[in-house]
């Protein structure tokens, strides 16, 4: 009985080393293993490959020949100051290192160490990657960062210049207004001329809204390219620039889609489809618009969601989202931080009632007679970016469906956009 456990053990003990053996051999890493004298006494497959060294040729040539003749010296200082006081750790923290193959050709290499005894004797492991593979992705992500900053600066460009012709243009139109109330004689014909300047604009609007949107749409793919990059490599001041990027295009993005439907509906290219929809579908359109302006939030604030709808209604839900999506970035625009925002979904016997609710800036009673026209912006908005647009399409939009929209609100106190659908 005694001899078959001895050949058990003996038999475990063969196998654990032909596993350890296994490990060594064929790890998807470099390893190499010195003695306190700096010699090589083992040297896995990974790292043949790695170094261009068969395992007989290595063995017993000091550590050094792997690294660059210029550090050997410095090397023996380190080696010697491990070896006083061993401990698991990370090499080159903070500086790039560098590894020498057999041809005398130099790659960058992560180094970890570790340490082992047998009796009194210190054998050190090092753990060898390759990281030449990283360190082309790093550069090529530091060549789109500055190839996107160049872009964003030339986008910025041609957006002054846009705003330096809207001023120019806007100026025009007010003189030609002073001009009219001063000769009634030119009335007739100061009508023609102003009709020409709004179409010639509507033209404008639509062709900038076209011929931005490739351009825009490029940044915001090479921002998020960019930022997938960066995941391999964290960097903090890299993802808050991306990030102030997509919001400003975004922004841009969204004073050109305003431009872009506000032409739409006035050529009637807006066509309804008045569906019944389930309440879940919906609540999902809701839910997925304040996802969609979770990147608008400031500090603090957060959207609140109270629905008690349960049946189906008649809406059109294409619509229905674009009306969302104005009120709710205006609700975020105009609140202040560390604020929230309330959204809630009713249905009544006649109508589909949705309300926005904010604590933010409000609206001074002589501005809401005013609210939904083209271009207005209220007085206590000036310094907030906009374009006068959203509310009146709002309104169109709403129009269109027979609904309408109400509003209260004060001043410093906040504001309520109710919406009311009708369902018969």
């Amino acid at each position: 009985m005694k001899d078959n456990n001895d050949k058990q053990i003996v038999s475990i003990s063969v196998d654990g080393s032909q596993q350890l053996e296994a490990l060594f051999n064929f790890a998807s890493i470099g390893i190499v293993v010195t003695n306190h004298n700096g010699e090589i006494l083992n040297f896995n497959k990974f790292a043949e490959n790695q170094f261009g060294y068969t395992k007989e040729e290595i063995v017993g040539k000091r550590v050094e020949v792997l690294l660059p003749q210029a550090i050997h010296s410095r090397h023996v200082n380190y080696r010697h100051q491990y070896y006083e006081h061993p401990e698991p750790r990370v090499m080159g923290h903070g500086r790039d290192l560098y590894a020498t193959n057999k041809n005398g050709g130099t790659f960058p290499v992560e180094v970890s160490l570790s340490h082992y005894k047998i009796g009194n004797e210190t054998f050190v492991i090092a753990f060898v990657i390759d990281i030449t593979v990283r360190k082309k992705q790093e550069s090529l992500v530091l060549d789109q960062k500055k190839e996107l900053e160049r872009v964003t600066t030339e986008i910025r460009e041609m957006n002054s210049e846009l705003e330096q012709k809207i001023d120019d243009r806007t100026k025009m139109l007010r003189e030609a207004l002073v001009e009219l109330e001063k000769s009634k004689e030119e009335l007739s014909e100061a009508y023609e001329n102003e009709k020409e300047l709004s179409e010639l604009k509507s033209r404008f609007v639509t062709m900038a809204s076209h011929e931005f949107r490739t351009p825009l749409s490029t940044i915001l793919s090479s921002a998020y390219l960019l930022e997938k990059y960066t995941e391999q490599l964290p960097d903090e001041k890299i993802n808050k620039h991306i990030l102030r990027i997509k919001a400003a295009v975004g922004g841009m993005k969204s004073i050109l889609e305003d431009f872009l439907s506000l032409g739409k509906l006035e050529e009637g290219r807006v066509k309804v489809q008045m569906e019944k929809t389930e309440a879940v579908t919906v609540i999902e359109i809701i839910r997925n618009v304040i996802q969609e302006m979770d990147g608008m939030l400031k500090t603090g604030q957060h959207i609140q969601l109270n629905d008690s709808i349960y049946n189906d209604v008649l809406v059109d839900k294409q619509l229905l989202k674009n009306i969302l999506i104005n009120l709710v970035s205006n609700a975020i625009k105009f609140t202040q931080e560390h604020s929230s925002i309330n959204i809630s979904c009713d249905l009544s016997d006649v109508d589909l009632i949705i309300a926005i609710r904010d604590n933010g800036i409000g609206i001074s009673q002589e501005d809401q007679e005013h609210l939904f026209e083209r271009f207005f912006r209220a007085k206590n908005a000036a310094n907030i970016q906009g374009t006068g647009l959203g509310l009146h399409i709002v309104a169109k939009y709403l129009e269109l469906m027979n609904g309408r929209i109400e509003i209260k609100s004060k001043l410093e106190e906040g504001s309520v956009f109710t919406i009311y659908i009708p369902q018969n």
